[in-house]
């Protein structure tokens, strides 16, 4: 009977653990997701949810994740673009984050399959979440690394045949966005889908 007690209360607290982290995440996701693949066209953005084999003993059994962008169909994620399965998996990513937040993150172009639009969006919600936590981010794409706080430049001595480390602090550029100068606001880069209220960028990226 102690045995039996024992495991049962090893069993149950197991799954109390385990749901009570589903559903912090399955919420999360919905609303990161929603939050990623909003615009002015879409302005309700996607639904995303994740979903269980086995409800009773979900441990036992698999997860689904499942993503609908904005105006499209419920489908597989395999018949998403790879575009829409990068955003989908950044906010999974996130919201399991949200979860057990770590320190800082690190990513290595992430924004190698997203368009021009996309590409904005990763990088709006980075830079609201840049308060939370540091994201380093390697980057070959202009609209990702100009809207950091910082930058890193990686490069070739060619004297010393070895590599070398350029750094810029983007944050005193920012403090003079919307100022005027001469007159005339300061004019900033157009976006993708038009004009924008507030300026963003990545919490921390790093260019090779």
């Amino acid at each position: 009977r102690k045995a039996t007690a024992a495991y049962q209360k090893v069993k149950n607290t197991r799954a109390k653990r385990f749901n009570d982290a589903f559903q912090h995440i399955d919420g999360a996701l919905k609303t990161i997701y929603t939050d990623m693949t909003k615009s002015s066209k879409h302005p309700l953005g996607g639904n995303a949810y994740l979903s269980l084999d086995d409800a009773e003993e979900p441990y036992r059994g698999g997860m689904k994740f499942n993503a609908m962008p904005p105006m499209k169909r419920f489908r597989d994620m395999e018949q998403l673009s790879g575009g829409e399965k990068t955003v989908a998996a950044l906010a999974l990513l996130f919201a399991i984050h949200s979860f057990r937040p770590a320190p800082f993150f690190v990513m290595d172009e992430v924004d190698a399959a997203l368009d021009n639009v996309n590409v904005l969006k990763v990088c709006n919600y980075i830079r609201q979440r840049s308060g939370d936590f540091q994201c380093i981010v390697i980057s070959l794409k202009d609209m990702f690394y100009e809207r950091s706080h910082s930058l890193i430049g990686i490069c070739r001595d060619v004297g010393t045949n070895s590599s070398r480390t350029m750094t810029l602090d983007l944050t005193k550029f920012d403090k003079n966005e919307g100022k005027e100068k001469g007159g005339q606001k300061r004019k900033r880069p157009s976006d993708p889908e038009g004009s924008r209220k507030t300026r963003s960028s990545s919490g921390s990226t790093t260019k090779q």
